[in-house]
């Protein structure tokens, strides 16, 4: 039996018999979170590094005087991205080998030009003409030719300090024996026949040694290339001391604080308004200084005039063995330096050390850091930083670094006592209201990285991080 039912029954709800939640949530308070940002990271860089006051806006890293002569290999100047080839170091050429004249050496080095190039080009090709010297900074390059059999065959492998072309800048009918490509990105000076043609016709010095080649005594260095400090051990009685002094560099580096800053906007209506239970410009201005610190971060990684990757030293770069990051490598890295404090990875490429640690049956060691524990090479801690860069080709770099101005090694500069400081070596200025009643802050931070001697940082570059096919 069905029993019918009318439209009226069928819609009608069930009668309630108290206050219902979405009504009563009219007269509740809400509990609200602070603004959360998603970009704030642990900034490991900014926390580890040790902050040197830097008044005048400057800081100068004065070193002793650096060459190598007579090792076979040039050698250069850094700053930042610009490359300087040491004027002394070109008499590691065969045709200026002995040539003492520094000004016409200076006038030579001046004329060479910079070329960064990419892994994979072509730099020059075998039976074209030859009208330049390369002299390679940093990188390596594969030389090849034909065999006797018509195949092709490996000449050569170069690398920093190397050079090629040499014969070029004399005879104006060269050409290439070799095919020269690139194996890694890289940077290399050139100069042309007619730059050290320009040089030659205005030094007589220079036509003379080139018809002469006259011998040069060699520079007594230490085993890290400075100028010896000659000295006397285990002689007994009144023997003559040799003198000595300390030579330094005449034009050292200094690196200048850089900035950044934004303008921090707040209309009065919402700080009038809506500032309860919090302060809307102290939680605008909250999100704006982490927004402002990750930015300093990302730039004392990658700022190319102070960057820690545009400025370390072509010596203390270093290729992996195989691609991944196995454990050779970090030791590699490790051994380059003493009192290596921390390694400076992206995430990703720490997950890439597990992986190669695991494979291996290796776990690594823990050590703790402010009451966090962190993973650690050799007792030297492993810590994040996302701000390091991955390639299109899934590869990244690993830094590792000794810290502190004691220590010579890699120290942060800011300076405080800033007008209307908010934090240390950053400030937050009122510039006003203007006519649409809006407040507005100037939000600035000054900072600047200085590596006080070249093996302070090292760098192990072109770390594959992708997954290997199961």
């Amino acid at each position: 039996m069905t029993v019918e039912t009318s439209p009226e029954s069928q819609t009608e709800s069930p009668r309630r018999s108290s206050l219902g939640t979405a009504a009563a949530r009219n007269l509740a308070t809400t509990t609200k979170s602070a603004p959360q940002m998603q970009e704030i990271t642990s900034r490991w860089l900014l926390r580890m590094l040790p902050w040197v006051e830097t008044k005048g806006g400057a800081y100068r890293v004065n070193r002793r005087l650096s060459y190598t002569v007579g090792d076979g290999r040039i050698e250069f100047v850094q700053d930042g991205v610009d490359v300087r080839v040491i004027p002394r170091e070109l008499g590691e050429l065969a045709l200026l080998r002995g040539f003492d004249d520094v000004e016409v050496l200076t006038a030579i080095a001046d004329r060479c030009v910079q070329r960064d190039f990419r892994a994979g080009e072509v730099l020059v090709e075998r039976g074209t003409p030859a009208g330049q010297l390369h002299l390679i900074a940093h990188g390596r390059i594969n030389q090849n030719s034909v065999g006797k059999y018509g195949d092709e065959v490996g000449v050569a492998v170069l690398a920093d300090g190397d050079r090629f072309g040499e014969s070029a800048l004399l005879d104006a009918d060269a050409t290439w024996d070799c095919t020269a490509t690139a194996e890694t990105a890289g940077t290399l000076l050139t100069l042309s026949r007619a730059d050290f043609a320009a040089v030659l016709s205005t030094a007589p010095s220079l036509r003379a040694h080139l018809h002469e080649f006259s011998r040069l005594p060699r520079q007594r260095q230490n085993k890290y290339g400075e100028a010896e400090i000659a000295m006397s051990a285990g002689h007994v009685g009144e023997v003559a001391l040799p003198g000595a002094f300390v030579d330094y560099e005449l034009k050292p580096r200094e690196y200048e604080l850089s900035v950044a800053q934004t303008v921090l906007r707040v209309h009065t209506r919402v700080t009038d308004l809506y500032n309860g239970p919090m302060n809307q410009t102290e939680e605008q201005l909250r999100l704006t200084i982490e927004a402002l610190r990750e930015r300093q971060e990302y730039e004392l990684i990658n700022n190319r005039e102070f960057g820690l990757l545009h400025n370390a030293d072509f010596k203390q770069r270093i290729q992996p063995h195989s691609g991944p990051p196995i454990p050779d490598d970090l030791d590699e890295l490790l051994c380059r330096r003493r009192g290596t404090k921390l390694f400076l990875a992206h995430p990703r490429t720490i997950a890439a050390i597990g992986r190669e640690l695991n494979a291996r049956g290796i776990y690594p060691d823990h050590v703790d850091l402010g009451g966090q524990q962190v993973p650690a090479w050799r007792g030297v801690p492993i810590l994040p930083c996302n701000k390091i860069p991955i390639t299109k080709e899934q590869t990244s770099s690993i830094l590792a670094m000794r810290i502190g101005e004691d220590n010579q090694g890699v120290i942060g500069l800011h300076q405080t006592g800033l007008p209307d400081e908010y934090e240390p070596g950053l400030s937050v200025r009122f510039m006003g209201i203007n006519e649409q009643a809006i407040t507005s802050y100037l939000v600035s931070t000054y900072y600047s990285a200085a590596i006080l001697v070249p093996n302070a940082l090292g760098v192990l570059e072109n770390v594959q991080i992708a997954r290997r096919p199961a």
